[in-house]
């Protein structure tokens, strides 16, 4: 009996391929079979059967021919050979045959089949051998190997048969093997993914070593705002530890897991993981505290699993921590907001409650007069309870972006008209005073919502300014804006003060430590109403004592709007907001799942990400019309991100962010963010921030001016965007050529710092002069111009700035 073949190990690959572990464990051979592996196994065929010609089908998972290899003839042969429909019919039979088919005729053997006669494309005898094995692992079909005609037109043998069969087994293997492999690498990668996106933080130990295997982003997060910016992350695991509930320090430094029985004390100190036969994990849960020797710290939900074999045996152990801040912030909250609730409605109860005991126990002995005054009282109280009740329902409203308006055209002198004649406070009808340009556009706006903004306003207004001071109320067209203003002569805002001013229970005159009733939510309620309409609010003061002014944008109507329906932002002026994608990156799972259901119900498309480095690809591919970026990512920097983003494509950028320092903001604008929110933020003034954003994008561009500026030595190419002083180049970012153009291009006149305002930062950034004060510095800096006697950049006192006349300029 003639002996089988054996593969001689001539490639040393192919051979390692083929001769590696046949059993089905996965193991250092599971890797994907590439195009060339199964080539050399097809020419080997070849080859060793002294074949002229070699195909080989590698089938997917359906069953369908996913690769044809060939050996012995052109491209073009092997091209019309596969798309022939002789060899289609060819491998559907022998997908049908589980034995090797081995043939002296291969005429003969199809017309017998009642197949198709065979006509190669290739040169053949007249009588061709053909020999055919499938490539199987296990019962399992993933191809066939086929060899077509032997030299010397002799007949294939019963030894290449065996040398066949063996090649197209081992072929079918690593096929099989392969294909494991790819299953469990996209197994891994949806885990990884899964695990990345969890709000948890998830650390996973290996159970032998005892050794951290991996960590995703949330524990990152975690770990990471305790550390020192530049902390070296040895020095700073050195000097972690935790708290367990009760009172015991434990050290990070030099933790690990102790191998087998005592993983459970290791991972928690004085406690054990419950072992629950038959393999199943069992969790404990204990809250602990990390802390570092600064005092900062941060209390977590720890959550402890060990995973075990069938047999008991500790595989790994998954801890989870969860960040317990939100929820110690929202208890605050929550504290905060019951004691300001039984304040201010115990003052009204109060007074009611004394009205009723007095009418109820001394009515006889009462006047008429004074029985009609307890009256008035508690009507009076009544209403004052409902005001506070629907405060509060309006701002939860807010909150959650569920605060409904019904936008049409409306005149302002309207709206105004309409507050001062609902002002619950009469002195306001006395006091005011209305400067309304008569031209003025209507505006798109919900009647009701922003007269309630109004009458919010004139009460502050009233309530702070000296009895008998005048109330003025004006209006202003500002681009696609209306900017409405109410100015009062009263006690004025403390610097320190702006930025508290549009919270929730914010008072003014806490700040001035005058007592005033009210529930601390009318400016947080004309915030989200103005945020809601695509605008924005802010207010204006020199100081204590010297009044204040607040203003509001609203967008101006479209001549061609007729109809009232519900709030939406225009983006974009040929693309439908639902059309419209907002790419979100934020490595703070958190967040990133509060920023998607923000765009998703203002009638965006939200694609978001993790992960830094998935952004380039995303822009590519889904083309964004808008990216929302946060300022710190991991390891990543978010305006060299966005600098990067620019590079690549024109699509606007707006940060959210928690850092709100003025130095931050500043040089996010001056890099090229179109906005900046500082966290956290309302789902109104997201969306808006986002309309208003897209609304600028749409805007026309604004042609370059004709001439050259030339003042003094500084000149300023406007085509080419270049800007030199004596000659010499001076390097700008993009805001402060911006903030140069705008002053250059009207020479000889003043700018307000709202003009610049609007101009270069867009009109959501209005009342806030320290931007451009920021700015011009570092303008006059590069410029060489001195800020005590300049000479390009000229202060205007109580305006702003302008530039001298154009020397270039020609006249007429």
């Amino acid at each position: 009996m003639s002996q089988p073949y054996q593969l001689r190990p001539d490639d040393d690959e192919l051979y390692e391929h083929l001769m590696g572990s046949s059993d089905d464990s996965l193991g250092a051979n599971d890797r994907p079979v590439s195009h060339a592996t199964l080539q050399r196994i097809l020419d080997s065929a070849r080859s060793l059967a002294d074949a002229r010609y070699g195909v080989m089908t590698r089938h997917d998972e359906t069953g369908r021919v996913q690769e044809f290899l060939y050996s012995g003839m052109t491209s073009q042969e092997a091209r019309q050979f596969r798309n022939s429909p002789e060899a289609r019919q060819l491998y559907e039979h022998l997908d049908k045959i589980t034995d090797p088919l081995r043939v002296s005729n291969l005429a003969a053997y199809l017309e017998e089949n009642g197949l198709t006669e065979f006509l190669s494309p290739f040169p053949t005898a007249p009588v061709i051998a053909f020999l055919a094995a499938p490539a199987e692992h296990r019962g399992q079909r993933v191809g066939n190997i086929c060899l077509i005609e032997k030299h010397g037109r002799r007949e294939f043998t019963r030894k290449d048969e065996e040398l066949l069969t063996m090649l197209a087994s081992y072929a079918g293997m690593a096929i099989i093997r392969s294909r494991r492999y790819r299953a469990e690498q996209r197994a891994r990668t949806a885990l990884d993914s899964i695990l990345e996106t969890l709000p948890v933080g998830v650390v996973i130990f290996d159970g032998e070593t005892g050794l951290p295997v991996s960590a995703n982003r949330e524990t990152a997060r975690i770990i990471g705002s305790l550390r020192e910016p530049g902390q070296p992350l040895a020095e700073f695991l050195d000097a972690l530890t935790y708290v367990r509930s009760d009172g015991q320090e434990v050290p990070i430094k030099g933790f690990r897991l102790s191998p087998a029985t005592n993983i459970e004390r290791a991972v928690l100190p004085g406690e054990d993981i419950p072992h629950v036969p038959g393999g199943r994990p069992e969790p404990s849960t204990s809250p602990v505290t990390l802390r570092v020797p600064n005092g900062r710290s941060i209390s977590i939900l720890r959550n402890a699993t060990a995973v075990r074999s069938s047999a008991g045996d500790v595989k790994s152990v998954v801890i989870t921590l969860q960040d317990m801040t939100p929820l110690e912030e929202m208890e605050f909250m929550r504290a905060e907001f019951l004691a300001m609730v039984s304040h201010e409605l115990r003052t009204p109860l109060a007074a009611i409650k004394g009205s009723t005991t007095t009418l109820l126990s001394d009515s006889s002995d009462l006047d008429h007069a004074v029985t009609a005054q307890f009256h008035r009282i508690i009507d009076q109280q009544v209403d004052h309870m409902q005001g506070i009740i629907r405060d509060l329902l309006d701002v939860a409203h807010i909150n959650t972006g569920t605060l409904s308006i019904y936008p049409e055209p409306v005149d302002v002198a309207e709206i105004v008209d309409g507050a001062r004649n609902r002002s619950p406070n009469a002195g306001v009808r006395e006091r005011l005073q209305v400067d309304l340009p008569p031209n003025l556009p209507p505006v798109m706006a919900d009647r009701r919502r922003i007269s309630q903004v109004l009458i919010n306003l004139l009460s502050n207004a009233a309530a702070n300014a000296p009895d008998g001071s005048l109330i003025q109320v004006t209006a202003v067209r500002d681009g696609i804006y209306l900017a409405v203003s109410v100015s009062d002569q009263g006690r004025g805002i403390p610097e320190d003060s702006m930025p508290f001013l549009f919270r929730k229970f914010s008072r003014i005159d806490n700040f001035l430590d005058i007592d005033h009733t009210g529930s601390g939510l009318g400016l947080a309620i004309c915030k989200g109403i103005v945020e809601a309409h695509g605008g924005r609010i802010w207010a204006e003061s020199d100081g204590p004592g010297q009044g204040a002014q607040f203003t509001f944008l609203i967008p101006v109507a479209e001549q061609n709007t007729v109809s009232s329906s519900p709030i939406a932002f225009p983006s974009s002026q040929d693309t439908p907001p639902n059309k419209l994608r907002i790419l979100a990156v934020d490595d703070d799972p958190h967040a990133l799942r509060y920023v998607r259901d923000i765009i998703a119900k203002a009638g965006y498309t939200p694609i978001v990400t993790g992960d830094h480095s998935d952004v380039h690809n995303l822009i590519d591919e889904a083309k964004p019309h808008l990216v929302l970026l946060d300022l710190m990512l991991g390891a990543a920097n978010g305006i060299e991100l966005m600098n990067d983003i620019h590079k690549q494509s024109d699509v606007p950028v707006i940060f959210v962010s928690a850092y709100g320092q003025e130095n931050v903001v500043a040089r996010a604008f001056d890099m090229g963010a179109s906005d900046y929110v500082v966290k956290p933020f309302s789902p109104t003034e997201l969306t808006a921030r986002i309309a208003a954003a897209l609304r600028r994008r749409a805007a026309p561009d604004v042609p370059e001016p004709a001439q050259p500026y030339q003042a003094g030595d500084l000149a300023i190419d406007y085509p080419r965007r270049r800007v030199s002083v004596d000659g010499h180049p001076v390097e700008l970012t993009p805001t402060e050529y911006a903030l140069l153009y705008e002053l250059s291009v009207h020479a000889g006149r003043p700018l307000t710092h709202d003009h610049l305002l609007q101009r270069v930062w867009g009109p959501e950034r209005k009342g806030e002069p320290w931007l451009v004060r920021e700015v011009v510095k570092r303008l006059r800096h590069k410029l060489d111009d001195d800020a005590k006697n300049p000479v390009y950049i000229l202060t205007e006192p109580r305006v702003g700035y302008s530039m001298p006349e154009n020397s270039k300029a020609q006249p007429g």
